[in-house]
């Protein structure tokens, strides 16, 4: 008896998250997703997310009146990244990038230099009369002041990313929703 309840209440959970982003939002949508901290969060879910699902998933949840920025660091030398940043131009993402640095350290190595977080940061404050809702995909704690800006024009807020990921300055101001919920829509 327990074990039927316990299944039913599983296969309610799972439609309700398919259908998760759609009681969020209102009106005209933007996207905003940081590719690093999206990388970087696969390899704590332990599985890809395919933007070519994840696109259709915001269509299906969204409307038509959406845009879905993606901000990326370009490797000019790696065709496999630009193979991938054509893939998303091709399914219908604004992909923004800038090229990596590559920054000598003390031991006489080197690191790479991707972050595009202004970036993003700006282009989510400059349109923000342009929607009605955001969504950002990243944890990144550097965002806490642009949702605040955004907030005080009324607009909604949520963020998708998964735990480990998420700083609580986001947590305390943004719908928050995990990415581990919409494996089944957006997983590769």
């Amino acid at each position: 008896m327990r074990l039927a309840m316990w299944q039913k209440l599983q296969k309610l959970d799972k439609v309700k998250n398919i259908s998760m982003l759609h009681q969020f939002v209102k009106g005209k949508v933007y996207v905003f997703i940081d590719a690093e901290n999206v990388f970087y969060s696969q390899q704590t879910l332990g599985w890809k997310l395919s933007y070519e699902k994840l696109m259709s998933y915001f269509k299906k949840e969204c409307g038509g009146d959406i845009k879905c920025f993606v901000y990326s660091g370009r490797d000019e030398n790696n065709t496999k990244q630009s193979k991938f940043l054509d893939m998303l131009e091709i399914n219908g993402y604004i992909v923004r990038t800038k090229v990596i640095k590559k920054i000598k350290n003390h031991e006489g190595g080197y690191h790479w230099k991707n972050n595009l977080d202004i970036e993003l940061a700006f282009e989510m404050d400059d349109t923000k009369d342009k929607y009605d809702t955001a969504v950002l995909i990243s944890g990144d704690s550097d965002f806490a002041t642009p949702i605040d800006r955004i907030k005080k024009m009324r607009k909604r807020i949520i963020v998708m990313s998964t735990r480990g990921h998420i700083s609580k300055e986001l947590l305390e101001r943004a719908k928050y929703i995990d990415l581990r919920k919409l494996k089944a829509e957006i997983s590769q």
